[in-house]
């Protein structure tokens, strides 16, 4: 019992924002253009960062509590900046994703990607202790699926950056419930090397849309074979 509110209270408002990490997951792999993914993206990591904190009033853990906090602040706020910063606004405004099935076919594939996780946990949660029971883990499980059907079917840059980042999100949604003494400098070096995947990934992005106009990563083909090209060719 939390000196505020009760622990039923707390484990509903997790159940809560797991509902929503779920349906911004969902979010993503329907998501036709490159700023709606990053908005989502924004919301939940947030979602996450709030059911770290929850998890951590429930179980008077300061481990997840400096979790929340961490990803607070590194993934809605820096990771934005980041890619605000060296990316051309146009990829946020006026370019559509690319994608190789469409918005109903891939609903249908998130769906039963959602179905698989639940049954692939089931096992887990029967037979772990009441303490890791929840939401956590086949929601963490199915966002983890959802960023990889996301990378799968996307062929633009920076919507395939989200789905990695999606990836990452889902593992941490279950990973707090799994392992909640995690070291406060593991998931401090986890996050910077985050930062860093994604400031490299802009780079490459921007250089990319400099050369050839567009962000689909099969133009690293043409940007290659543009480069070796002979001046008087």
């Amino acid at each position: 019992m939390s000196l505020f509110v009760s622990n039923d209270v707390v484990g509903s408002l997790n159940t809560l924002a797991g509902g929503l990490f779920l349906l911004c997951a969902f979010g993503i792999v329907t998501m036709r253009q490159v700023k709606g993914c990053l908005q989502l993206f924004i919301v939940q990591s947030v979602l996450l960062a709030a059911s770290a904190v929850l998890l951590g009033v429930l179980f008077d853990s300061w481990h997840l509590l400096a979790v929340g906090m961490v990803n607070l602040i590194a993934k809605p706020i820096v990771i934005p900046w980041i890619l605000r910063r060296t990316l051309h606004e146009e990829i946020y405004t006026r370019r559509e994703i690319d994608q190789v099935v469409n918005i109903p076919t891939s609903l249908l594939a998130a769906l039963a990607l959602v179905i698989l996780s639940y049954f692939l946990t089931l096992p887990l949660l029967q037979d772990a202790g009441a303490e890791i029971r929840g939401v956590n883990v086949p929601i963490g499980f199915a966002g983890l699926f959802l960023g990889a059907f996301t990378l799968a079917v996307r062929r633009e840059a920076v919507p395939l950056l989200i789905g990695v980042l999606a990836m990452e999100n889902g593992a941490f949604f279950a990973g707090i419930a799994i392992a909640r003494d995690l070291p406060f400098i593991v998931e401090l070096a986890i996050a910077s090397d985050g930062l860093i995947l994604v400031f490299v990934v802009g780079v490459l992005t921007r250089a990319i849309h400099k050369h050839v106009g567009s962000t689909d990563v099969g133009a690293l083909a043409a940007l290659k074979e543009g480069s070796g090209e002979e001046p008087g060719s």
